[in-house]
């Protein structure tokens, strides 16, 4: 079929945000997601990066749209435009990393001061690869989703290890949810208004998320 873009041919388009102290892998599980790349060398993020890719998820068509931000504290400022319509999101620290375990707190708060209640959280352990530098035990990481209600797993980027499934899992969480509110919703029509962060709709607000983009003050 000319003209046939098969890029634009999905049922959901999910906004995904990666948050986290700068360093612990945030870019690389995005580029180790959506492209299969891994880089040695990749420098801080500056300002707000993302990516797509197109997953099935119980024969639909899900396209998530991956947000990558600074960790730095001088990039603070792009806080509500970054979570703004986000239905998931990776909280990343690196188990090699003590500290950036200690302000999983802070992001956590400010995750959930901007997003919807029913945003789906994984806390992601990132580096698990050198496990000789381990300052952070697997134990505590779990308990600590256990406390806060998330998702957890282990990654490395690097060996491309459970970042496949970690955003996989957020994913297949996200479109439940969605889902089980549609059917909920039935024939009243509330499945088609969605509250805030739950779900976003795709062909409407396509346009509206690509001008949110890196650039817009």
């Amino acid at each position: 079929m000319a003209g046939y873009r098969a890029d634009d041919d999905y049922d959901y388009l999910f906004k995904v945000v990666l948050i986290g102290d700068s360093g612990v892998g945030k870019s690389n599980l995005l580029s180790r997601f959506t492209k299969n790349e891994f880089n040695l060398e990749s420098k801080s993020t500056i300002g707000v990066e993302f990516a797509t890719r197109t997953l099935n998820v119980d024969g639909k068509v899900i396209k998530a749209q991956i947000w990558d931000t600074a960790g730095q504290e001088r990039y603070r400022a792009i806080t509500s435009a970054y979570y703004r319509g986000a239905v998931g999101a990776l909280l990343v620290y690196d188990v090699t990393r003590h500290a950036t375990f200690e302000n999983v707190d802070r992001w956590l708060k400010e995750l959930r001061n901007h997003t919807d209640s029913n945003i789906v959280v994984m806390l992601v352990g990132n580096k698990s690869d050198l496990r000789h530098l381990v300052a952070v035990s697997t134990e505590d990481g779990k308990s600590y989703a256990e406390k806060e209600s998330l998702y957890f797993m282990e990654t490395s980027a690097l060996e491309a290890k459970n970042v496949e499934n970690s955003f996989a899992e957020v994913l297949t969480q996200i479109y439940h949810i969605v889902s089980k509110k549609a059917v909920e919703g039935g024939e009243n029509g509330t499945a088609s208004v969605p509250a805030k962060g739950e779900k976003i709709n795709i062909k409407d607000d396509v346009s509206a998320l690509k001008r949110v983009g890196c650039c817009s003050s």
